[in-house]
């Protein structure tokens, strides 16, 4: 840069140790008034730059399944090269693996329900989505969907163990060790996880036992993929709160009580199988001196 550009002024700064006094007599307090709408205009303007990324982004997600670069095979493809850079690409196979038979539970009982879905769509780091005009019917329709996805990937991680027992691959049995932890967490009694889907047909009221369970988890092991599933699962609790109150649920929780203790049955089992194979399958870590 020039210095012609930008004239030194007609004063030249003073010496060290003296500094010109201001001109006029000085008051305590008598400096400008500050000007809050100056202040504030920063954060006026970071706000609403938020709200602007947040609705491009609900935006975004709702073109993924129009886009044709971002097929299943290529989002899993995606998927497997980013968990890779943590785990290395065959534990990340294997984990994107699970995930996707997992998310074919919800797409075959969706499509048994009469109600057309997407194949699953993977995010890094997210896990996965399936896009559906609704859930079903009802809330027992929506229990069924919710429940299909861990009964599918249980069964999926559960079929690791004796292949992992046959050939002594450590590799597998932390796979199904974490296959039956992603799919117990995703039976906490919250939206948009599964076990909120099944207490839509159990007790509604244990989403707000769910949400607080979830916050407590938050607040001792911060992550931001729990800080997102709160936000969506606050917003949707919101939603269906406000709905009741209105009167706009109409019968849509109305479950028999036979239903009710199927599901009942089928939820609990899921979590002490759950419990029980991953009791089975942890491999105690050790580590050597560095």
């Amino acid at each position: 840069m020039e210095s012609s550009e930008h004239p030194l002024p007609a004063t030249a700064p003073a010496p060290y140790g003296e500094r010109p006094l201001p001109e006029g007599p000085v008051h305590p307090g008598s400096g400008r008034r500050i000007n809050w709408r100056k202040l504030w205009a920063p954060f006026a303007a970071i706000g609403a730059l938020l709200v602007k990324v947040g609705a491009e982004l609900k935006g975004l997600l709702l073109l993924l399944p129009k886009l044709k670069i971002l097929t299943t095979s290529g989002s899993m493809l995606v998927s497997v090269a980013a968990y890779s850079l943590i785990w290395g690409w065959r534990f990340a196979l294997g984990f994107v693996l699970l995930i996707f038979v997992h998310e074919m539970g919800h797409v075959f009982q969706l499509r048994r329900e009469g109600i057309k879905a997407s194949a699953p769509m993977f995010i890094p780091f997210l896990g996965a989505a399936i896009w559906a005009k609704s859930l079903g019917e009802n809330a027992l329709a929506e229990a069924r969907v919710g429940l299909a996805g861990p009964v599918l990937g249980s069964l999926a991680a559960a079929a690791l163990i004796p292949v992992a027992d046959a050939t002594g691959s450590d590799l597998l049995r932390a796979l199904a060790f974490t296959g039956f932890f992603l799919n117990l967490f995703n039976l906490l009694p919250v939206v948009p996880l599964d076990g909120g889907r099944a207490m839509a047909a159990l007790s509604p009221w244990m989403w707000f036992v769910g949400f607080a369970l979830l916050l407590g988890f938050m607040v001792v092991f911060p992550n931001p993929i729990l800080l997102v599933i709160l936000l969506i699962g606050g917003l949707d609790l919101w939603r269906r709160w406000q709905q009741h109150r209105a009167g706009e649920a109409g019968d849509y929780y109305k479950v028999s009580p036979r239903a009710r203790v199927l599901v009942a049955i089928v939820y609990v089992g899921l979590v002490a199988l759950l419990a029980f194979g991953m009791s089975q399958t942890h491999i105690e870590r050790t580590f050597g001196d560095v």
